[in-house]
């Protein structure tokens, strides 16, 4: 079985695997639109609690896709008929996900329990494949209750029924999250998990967010066709947040992550919803940089609260890093002292829209400049031994 693995080619993301995430590329904007509901200086708290339960659905069905093509994908057309049903499940999500939202509760509920039966009826398919691996066996009984179980859940909240929806909702994302997590507390010898791929897909599913956030700063370049400071300026902002924000994940991918050496590939997919989520709080806390009906603290609250949860996530990545590039405890301290510094002259110039965007930028970049410091002096040091 140790020859087989070690015989095994490096599994590549098929072109289904980004066709259906086009998909999601949809549910990021219809996720999104929930935030532009205002009321008393800030979003609408139900459009609030809406958008957060509904991008860490998506995000987590997303997960559950991708951990079964991984594991057990071979670009059949079985995979391309399931995948194909859960894009067409994933419209009825979409559509349903709006302020009104207790007008869509029934539709939206038995789409995504629809969704996670299909993905748990092929990991019962797989069931037989895998009788003579013990290990995959035990992953996919747990994989399969953690599906059926989120499944129940999300049906009771198809009930009509706001505080059923909402309570039940939050129980099944939640189950989700700890059940997948604890399915898998290391992956031993015998495992068909390619955690190479694992970290492809996740990464390709960041390029896909960052892209909705490229698209969400371009209000930043509107202007009356005529040189405009305030205009160059803001949007100069804007596109190097994004830019020191992409540049800091892609460092950690490139040269950080041991992308041969998994130690719980379930926890590292876990991770990502929340990198994900974070992303997504970053883009629209972007777009209310500009949007005059939120009042000036609780978008420089919300701009502070998503770029901290941003790199907290990122950073949480440590443990998948290679032994020799792990963070040091000097690393550690020097965010810590740089996101505290950015919180407390943010906090000061919290009126002053021109400063607290550009010590954004400071903060961001300073970031990406520890890091990359850090890994230089690293690899400089092995070097020379």
């Amino acid at each position: 079985m140790l020859n087989e693995l070690m015989e095994k080619k490096e599994k590549k993301v098929e072109y289904i695997e980004l066709i259906y995430d086009l998909i999601f590329v949809y549910i990021i904007g219809r996720n999104n639109s929930l935030l532009h509901h205002f009321e008393g200086g800030f979003v609408e708290a139900k459009a609030f609690f809406a958008y957060v339960l509904c991008t860490l659905a998506v995000i987590q069905i997303w997960n559950f896709s991708t951990f079964y093509i991984n594991m057990f994908g071979k670009n059949r057309a079985r995979e391309y008929i399931f995948l194909f049903i859960n894009m067409y499940l994933l419209y009825f999500i979409g559509q349903g996900t709006t302020i009104h939202w207790q007008r869509f509760q029934s539709q939206y509920h038995i789409a995504w329990g629809l969704i996670l039966i299909n993905i748990a009826i092929q990991y019962i398919f797989e069931l037989k494949n895998q009788r003579e691996n013990s290990v995959n066996i035990k992953t996919i009984k747990k994989i399969l209750f953690a599906l059926l179980f989120e499944s129940a859940l999300v049906f009771i909240a198809a009930i009509p029924n706001v505080v059923l929806g909402i309570v039940f909702s939050a129980l099944a994302i939640i189950s989700g999250i700890v059940l997948t997590s604890l399915s898998r507390k290391k992956d031993n010898e015998g495992s068909q998990i390619d955690f190479s791929h694992l970290t492809e897909r996740a990464m390709l599913y960041v390029v896909f967010t960052f892209g909705e956030m490229i698209i969400a700063i371009s209000s930043y370049f509107t202007g009356n066709g005529k040189f405009n400071i305030s205009v160059i300026y803001f949007s100069l902002m804007a596109f190097l947040i994004v830019a020191a924000l992409f540049l800091s994940y892609g460092f950690v991918y490139d040269n950080l992550i041991d992308r041969e050496n998994a130690k719980n590939s379930m926890l590292y997919m876990v991770i990502h919803i929340f990198i994900i989520f974070a992303l997504n709080n970053i883009t629209a806390s972007l777009e209310f940089m500009r949007e005059e009906k939120i009042d000036l603290i609780p978008k420089m609250i919300f701009l502070v609260a998503s770029l901290v949860l941003y790199y907290l996530f990122l950073f949480s990545l440590k443990g998948y890093a290679k032994c020799s590039c792990k963070p040091s405890r000097k690393f550690i301290l020097s965010n810590l002292a740089l996101a505290f510094l950015f919180i407390i002259l943010m906090i000061i110039f919290r009126e002053n829209m021109h400063i607290n965007i550009f010590i954004s930028v400071l903060f961001v970049f300073s970031v990406y400049i520890i890091l990359y410091a850090s890994y230089k002096k690293i690899k400089n040091k092995y070097t020379e031994e």
